[in-house]
C-alpha cells in the first residue's frame, strides 16, 4: 500500500496535468478524494450541481485507478449516515482527519483551493495530525495569487480594464507589436445589441453529453438522497471529463462564437443559452484549461471565422474578469465575506427557489436556472442579481444562493461576483457603482415585458413593475450614501425631479411589494 505521500484532490481540482497529478508516482503516491455531506447539504444545492461535481470526481478516480494509482475515495452514499461534530454531517476536513489517522501517510500534498474556509480547515487538519504539508500553487490560473497582489500593491482602486491590459501584454494575447489588435483594447461598445422584434432566429443547438454508467449512478444517487433540492438530477447533460469539455469548447467556437459578442447582453424568453459558451463549469472544475479557450478563440479570429468584437469579448471574460475576481478574492479574504456596504438585511424571497412569480423576466430566468443550473451573465447580473439588490437582500445570503443554484459556482468566483459586483456589498472594490436599473432596461434588452402583467414604465399602481418600483425606492433609500457617486448622477437627478409626494408613494408601494414578495405573491 502506498503510504509515502497522500495527494489531496478536491472537486474543483480535476486537471489531469495539474501540479499534483502531472508527476504522480503510483509506487509511492496515493490520492485522497471525498464527497462530503456537509458541503452537499449546505444551502440546498441544485441537484445537477451535485451530479456535476460527484460525476466529474468519480471519472478522475476511475482514470487514476486504471493507471495503477491507489485512490482513497469516499462516496456520498456511504457518508450520509456518518455523524460529524455536534451531530452534524461531516465536512471535508473531518473526513480527511479520519483518514490521516487510518492511512498514516509520511506527508501530505495539497494545492491552493478555491475556497478560503475549506483551505484553512484542511491545512489545520493536516497540522493537527502532525504531518508535513507539501504545498503547490494552482497554475491553472494565468495570474498567481502573488502576481495579482504585486499588481494591486499601491493602487487606490482595482480596475479590471488596467489589469486586463496588463494580462494581454504579459501573455501576448491579441497583441501586435505591443499594441492591441483591431486598434482598441475593448470592443464592449459593439457588444450591447438587443435582438430585433423577431428575436434571435434559429439558434445552433448546444452540445448534449449523454451520461455514461458512472454519471447515471451519480444521478440516481442524487435523486434518491437529495430529491428535495432544486432542479432535477435526471436532466443533467454536461461535460464531466476533459475530453467532453474540449468537445464543448470546439462546438462553441464553431457554432456560436461568431455571434457571441454582438448579442451577449441580450435576453430572449424561452432561450436561456442563446450564443453563450456555457463553459464556465468545466473551467471552474479544471476540466478545461483557460489557455485552451483563449487559443481556440484567437485562432478563430486569425482564420476569419469570428469577428474581433466577439473574440475580444470572450477573451476579456476568461483572461480578464475571471482572473481579476480570483485575485480580488484572495487579496481581501477572509474579511471580504463580511462586507455589506449598503446594509441590506432581507432574506431572498421564495421566487428565488421555486421560480413562481408574475414577473415575466424573473420567471424566465429562474425557469432556465432550475432546468440547467445555468443563467447567462446578463440574466445573473441584470435580472436575478439586480432584483435582489433593489429588494435589499443581504449580499452574503445572495452569494449563498448563488453557490447553491449554479453549476459553475466556486467560492472564489461567486463571492466577488455575487456579493461584490452584483450586490455592491463590497462598496466598490469590484465595481465603481451599483448596477441599478429600472424595468426599462429589461424592456430594452429583452422581449419579457411584452406579455408581462407589469408595466416597466410604472412605479406605482396595480400594474407597477416591481423592478421600477424598487429601483426608485433604492435610489430614495440610498441618496445620502450614493448621491455623490459620479457614475450615478444622471439617476439621482431624475430622482430629485420627483415630488416628495411621489417619493412617499413609491416608498409605500415598495414596502407593500416586499410584503407580497416575502409571501410569494408578486
Amino acid at each position: 500500500m502506498s503510504n509515502d505521500r497522500l495527494l489531496v484532490i478536491l472537486g474543483d481540482q480535476l486537471d489531469r496535468n495539474g501540479p499534483l497529478l502531472r508527476d504522480i508516482d503510483p509506487r509511492s503516491d496515493s490520492v485522497w478524494m471525498a464527497e462530503a455531506p456537509a458541503e452537499a447539504l449546505r444551502g440546498g444545492n441544485h441537484q445537477q450541481r451535485l451530479v456535476l461535481f460527484f460525476a466529474a470526481m468519480r471519472h478522475l478516480r476511475d482514470e487514476l485507478r486504471a493507471r495503477g494509482v491507489q485512490v482513497h475515495y469516499r462516496c456520498i452514499e456511504d457518508e450520509l449516515g456518518r455523524p460529524g461534530d455536534a451531530g452534524t454531517k461531516p465536512g471535508l476536513a473531518e473526513l480527511l482527519a479520519l483518514d490521516l489517522t487510518a492511512l498514516a501517510p509520511a506527508r501530505v500534498a495539497m494545492m491552493e483551493t478555491g475556497d478560503w474556509q475549506i483551505e484553512a480547515e484542511l491545512t489545520a487538519a493536516i497540522e493537527r495530525a502532525g504531518l508535513p504539508l507539501e504545498w503547490h500553487a494552482d497554475d491553472h490560473f494565468m495570474a498567481s495569487r502573488d502576481a495579482f497582489a504585486r499588481w494591486a500593491e499601491g493602487r487606490k482602486t482595482l480596475t479590471l480594464e488596467y489589469f486586463y491590459r496588463s494580462m494581454r501584454k504579459r501573455h501576448d494575447i491579441l497583441m501586435d507589436a505591443g499594441q492591441p489588435v483591431g486598434g482598441a483594447w475593448n470592443f464592449d461598445r459593439d457588444n450591447r445589441e438587443a435582438f430585433g422584434a423577431d428575436g434571435p432566429g434559429a439558434l445552433p443547438p448546444h452540445p448534449v453529453f449523454a451520461p455514461d454508467a458512472v454519471t447515471r449512478e451519480v444521478m440516481d444517487g442524487v435523486h434518491r438522497h437529495f430529491g428535495d433540492h432544486p432542479g432535477s438530477a435526471h436532466d443533467f447533460d454536461q461535460p464531466v471529463t476533459p475530453a467532453q469539455a474540449q468537445a464543448a469548447l470546439a462546438d462553441f467556437v464553431q457554432h456560436r462564437l461568431a455571434h457571441f459578442g454582438t448579442h451577449q447582453d441580450a435576453i430572449w424568453t424561452g432561450e436561456p443559452l442563446l450564443f453563450h459558451a456555457r463553459l464556465s463549469a468545466a473551467l471552474n472544475l479544471h476540466l478545461l484549461d483557460p489557455r485552451q479557450c483563449i487559443a481556440a478563440a484567437v485562432k478563430a479570429w486569425e482564420q476569419g471565422t469570428a469577428p474581433i468584437n466577439a473574440v475580444e469579448g470572450f477573451v476579456r471574460q476568461v483572461l480578464g474578469w475571471r482572473e481579476f475576481v480570483r485575485g480580488v478574492y484572495w487579496l481581501h479574504m477572509p474579511d471580504y465575506a463580511q462586507h455589506n456596504a449598503l446594509d441590506h438585511q432581507h432574506e431572498l424571497p421564495p421566487c428565488y427557489w421555486d421560480g413562481k412569480t408574475d414577473m415575466a423576466c424573473m420567471a424566465d430566468a429562474m425557469s432556465g436556472l432550475l432546468r440547467h443550473g445555468y443563467a447567462h451573465h446578463i440574466q445573473r447580473l441584470m435580472v436575478l442579481g439586480l432584483f435582489a439588490q433593489l429588494y435589499g437582500a443581504h449580499p452574503y445570503r445572495f452569494h449563498e444562493w448563488h453557490m447553491a443554484l449554479y453549476l459553475d459556482a466556486v467560492d472564489w468566483v461567486s463571492l466577488p461576483n455575487a456579493l461584490g459586483m452584483s450586490q455592491y456589498g463590497d462598496g466598490g472594490i469590484v465595481g465603481t457603482k451599483p448596477y441599478c436599473a429600472s424595468g426599462a432596461y429589461i424592456d430594452r434588452m429583452s422581449n419579457a415585458c411584452r406579455d408581462c402583467r407589469y408595466n416597466p414604465r410604472q412605479a406605482t399602481g396595480d400594474r407597477a413593475c416591481p423592478f421600477t418600483t424598487l429601483y426608485w425606492d433604492f435610489l430614495d433609500r440610498h441618496e445620502s450614501r450614493l448621491g455623490n457617486n459620479r457614475r450615478l448622477q444622471f439617476q439621482f437627478r431624475n430622482l430629485r425631479r420627483k415630488s416628495e409626494d411621489e417619493r412617499a408613494a413609491i416608498r409605500d408601494e415598495a414596502a407593500a411589494l416586499r410584503g407580497r414578495l416575502a409571501r410569494g405573491d408578486a
